[in-house]
């Protein structure tokens, strides 16, 4: 039997994350920018690798644009996805926390992982366990 997916857990409060998150991709248009098929992604959503939720009126699974990349998930992603699980958050919460903007980053922790700023952001991500 196959565990159910984190979006399904999520999916009340997904709505919210339109004003933070830009752009998002169902699995088969995650599958194809990351050059994989939908079985890997729903795997990598599994595994943590990557994190959805379920949006729109037909409670779709959706992935933010931003967390798929040619060569997969994006860089350093998983590590910071366990980061911010671990110290609490749940799928939105870390989603919503991904997409803030940050004046001392400058930007938002996604963007800071793009530009490869894994370290400061996971710092950030850490200190908010304590």
């Amino acid at each position: 039997m196959v565990a159910p997916l984190r979006a399904d857990i999520a999916r009340e409060q997904g709505d919210e994350l339109d004003d933070l998150v830009p752009d998002w991709l169902n699995v088969p248009d995650a599958a194809e920018r990351m050059g994989t098929d939908a079985g890997a992604v729903r795997r990598m959503l599994q595994e943590r690798q990557l994190l959805a939720v379920r949006r729109t009126e037909r409670k779709i699974v959706m992935v933010p644009a931003d967390f798929c990349t040619p060569e997969g998930p994006l860089q350093h992603l998983r590590g910071t996805l366990s980061v911010l699980l671990d110290s609490g958050f749940n799928d939105v919460e870390t989603i919503r926390w991904l997409f803030t903007p940050d004046e001392s980053l400058p930007g938002t922790p996604v963007q800071a992982m793009q530009a490869n700023r894994k370290t400061e952001v996971r710092r950030r991500a850490q200190a908010l366990s304590f």
